[in-house]
């Protein structure tokens, strides 16, 4: 089902290069709030390192996000020394096309990690993408995010049946 996710982990760290190569990725399109950094804009510890560990592996990567705060989306990337790209509208297709050019892979090399169902989850499969969902880094979100979480729940409830 297009609104379900291939992987759902805890945070983003969680995936490792044992992970990347089970699923023959190549590449990692990141979202920013409340995957990468949260509300306050607080990048989690150890997030350095993992990127710094994963390009070490030849993993390439791309931030995908939704936010038109250039300077915040531009702040991480930066950070994190990887390009990105703003204001993606996901989960409409472009974004995901932008960042698979920007990546030079195919689609089915490349892991979509996000923290939500309906602009992440839904934008990577529509993209022929791999999914991966992680649990929000804070409970603190948008108002338009705060709206969506409770039928994101109910979502990620009948996956978690499904799946076991």
């Amino acid at each position: 089902m297009f609104l379900y996710p291939k992987l759902y982990l805890n945070n983003a760290r969680e995936i490792t290069i044992e992970i990347l190569k089970k699923h023959q990725l190549k590449g990692l399109i990141l979202d920013v709030d409340n995957t990468l950094i949260d509300y306050e804009k607080h990048m989690p510890e150890g997030t350095k390192e993992w990127i710094a560990n994963l390009k070490d592996q030849n993993i390439k990567l791309c931030i995908l996000s939704n936010s038109n705060h250039k300077e915040k989306v531009e702040t991480v990337a930066k950070t994190l020394k990887i390009p990105y790209i703003y204001f993606a509208k996901k989960p409409l297709k472009n974004g995901f096309k932008k960042a698979k050019e920007l990546l030079k892979l195919e689609s089915q090399q490349i892991g979509v990690v996000g923290d939500q169902i309906l602009t992440d989850i839904i934008g990577a499969n529509r993209s022929k993408m791999f999914p991966i969902l992680v649990k929000p880094i804070n409970e603190k979100d948008i108002f338009i995010t705060k709206i969506k979480r409770p039928i994101e729940e109910l979502i990620i409830k009948r996956y978690q049946k499904k799946t076991k």
